[in-house]
């Protein structure tokens, strides 16, 4: 006991040592050169006998001071600040708040600048708009013949096959007919068939799948509703369509649109149920947003990318579709001019080296119209990902 007792006053008496260094540091670190009484405490680092401390700011060994001394010299000046001068409230600037919270983000601005990065889908892009606002002007043209029109020359005989020359660009077909004009007017008639059925199911499919995917009462419903009609396959629908009603532009449309919505509805709603229940969207429910606020500002916009590529894939498979009908014979009459019209026509020529020029035209232009916007739909896409937004 003897042994830790010692221990434990050589350890006291060393705390007591390092306790003395350390205050004779702090007292001979404030030395003479220090301010006087109205801005520091002035301190000489002697130590009197008497132990009072003199006006001078020597110490002395009874702690107590003189009128001279002050403060110390890092502490604050408080003699001469008033208290409302200490304590004053910031100002806030509503205007300046709003200013350092803003972006000049924009969604749609980022998603043309990184469109436009795509040189391909921009050239594609003229081409198509190109295309377009030519065949809507193409009947207006000077020397231009209408596409039903039999042309003879001028000794009354029937201008069968003729080949392209300067009046006749694409030439004739078996009937005389301008191949030209025909051509052109049967990406019009196609381009319309594309459009209003990539249009219909878009509009029916967004709306069908959010409803679908975000209303869990009619999951049921669409379910079996989807259930049911994608096992009927859509060709079989067509036929069926062209059959019983007369064959014109609005039965393909309506025939090529009964069962094309399933597919992006069906999409569309597998999509709401990822991000449906995600933060920002159970926020927003919590604040009392209304249903449709929700679907259009959180869901929607999220699904920009997504729908403008199956937008952009229908109107090719529309086309398609349209050139397949024609092709078994159940698709436009021969009197309404279509690219599938053409292509079924000249197909009975691709083994004559001499006709053949009345298939090789409309292929090509099917194949840039359907070419075109497969490669805008995916550039278009991939620009309208935030994640490519830099």
């Amino acid at each position: 006991m003897a042994k830790f007792g010692s221990s434990r006053i050589r350890l006291e008496e060393s705390v007591s040592e390092v306790l003395r260094a350390k205050n004779d540091l702090q007292d001979g670190s404030k030395g003479n050169g220090s301010p006087e009484r109205n801005g520091s405490h002035s301190r000489n680092g002697s130590q009197g006998s008497n132990g009072s401390q003199g006006g001078n700011g020597s110490r002395g060994g009874n702690g107590s001071r003189g009128g001279n001394s002050s403060q110390d010299g890092n502490s604050f000046q408080n003699d001469n600040i008033s208290e409302k001068e200490l304590f004053e409230f910031a100002g806030y600037d509503e205007a300046s708040g709003e200013k350092i919270g803003y972006s000049n983000y924009s969604y749609w601005g980022s998603t043309l600048r990184a469109f436009l990065k795509n040189k391909m889908a921009v050239t594609l892009m003229v081409v198509i708009f190109s295309i377009l606002l030519f065949t809507i002007i193409q009947p207006y043209l000077p020397g231009q013949f209408d596409p039903n029109q039999i042309n003879n020359d001028v000794k009354g005989n029937l201008l069968r096959n003729v080949k392209p020359n300067r009046e006749h660009l694409f030439g004739t077909n078996s009937i005389g007919q301008d191949l030209w004009s025909r051509v052109w007017s049967g990406t019009r008639t196609s381009l319309l068939i594309g459009v209003c059925v990539a249009a219909i199911e878009a509009v029916v499919g967004i709306i069908v799948g959010v409803l679908w995917g975000y209303v869990r009462k009619l999951d049921f419903f669409f379910t079996e509703l989807y259930n049911v009609l994608d096992n009927i396959p859509s060709t079989l629908v067509l036929v069926l369509f062209s059959y019983i009603m007369r064959p014109s532009i609005a039965s393909l449309v309506i025939g090529m649109s009964l069962t094309r919505w399933i597919g992006m509805s069906r999409f569309i709603r597998n999509q709401i149920i990822i991000i449906r229940d995600r933060d920002y969207n159970l926020a927003s429910r919590c604040l009392g947003s209304p249903t449709t606020r929700i679907i259009f500002k959180n869901l929607l916009p999220y699904l920009v990318s997504v729908i403008m590529l199956r937008m952009a894939m229908a109107i090719p498979e529309a086309i398609g579709s349209e050139v397949f009908v024609t092709y078994i014979g159940l698709g436009l009459p021969i009197e309404i001019p279509s690219l599938g019209n053409l292509i079924t026509t000249g197909r009975d020529l691709l083994m004559n080296p001499g006709l053949r020029y009345q298939l090789i035209f409309p292929t090509i232009v099917v194949s840039v119209v359907t070419i075109s916007f497969y490669i805008i739909g995916n550039a278009f896409a991939d620009a309208a990902d935030p994640k490519n937004h830099v």
